[in-house]
């Protein structure tokens, strides 16, 4: 079986899940890497850091393109979260892959965030302080840091082995 593992990382979350899959996958990976046009798979996990509660514009062009393929779909979001949150940010995903594509499932977790992300909530707080949603969102940012952690790395294992069943 042909297994491309196409992804978008900026912080190494999304890239440290891509690689755990690809050690985790019995046959060969025939493409590892940035989205690029000339791959032919089988199955085609792809993955993207999470822009706003959205995928990375690259993988977004490159979700469009594809036609009649096997997808499974993985990402990391700044926020940790529900099982409830991951689906409604993978529904956004969904829209651009075509209907002709087969969807294998999705699998998301927490990544954790630039450190502009936190002067930024630092910031808001100091201008807004009786806003307790920016304290909300500063914890996250904190809680976030160890992510994705061991037992994530675990889960994404588990994941592929479910897909490739």
């Amino acid at each position: 079986m042909k297994i491309a593992i196409i992804y978008s990382s900026i912080t190494g979350n999304t890239k440290l899940l891509a690689e755990t899959i690809k050690n985790e996958l019995k046959e060969d990976a025939v493409y590892f890497g940035k989205p690029n046009d000339d791959i032919d798979a089988d199955i085609y996990f792809i993955g993207s850091w999470t822009n706003k509660g959205d995928a990375s514009i690259d993988i977004i062009n490159y979700l469009k393109k594809l036609k009649n393929k096997k997808i499974a779909y993985f990402a990391t979001a700044g926020y940790g979260g529900s099982s409830e949150y991951y689906n409604t940010l993978f529904n956004r995903v969904k829209q651009y892959i075509d209907s002709s594509n087969t969807i294998l499932g999705s699998f998301y977790c927490q990544g954790k965030m630039p450190i502009q992300v936190k002067e930024r909530y630092v910031k808001m707080i100091t201008e807004h302080p009786e806003d307790k949603n920016l304290e909300v969102s500063l914890k996250n940012f904190e809680d976030a840091l160890t992510h994705p952690d061991k037992k994530d790395l675990e889960n994404v294992k588990k994941w592929v082995n479910k897909i490739l069943k």
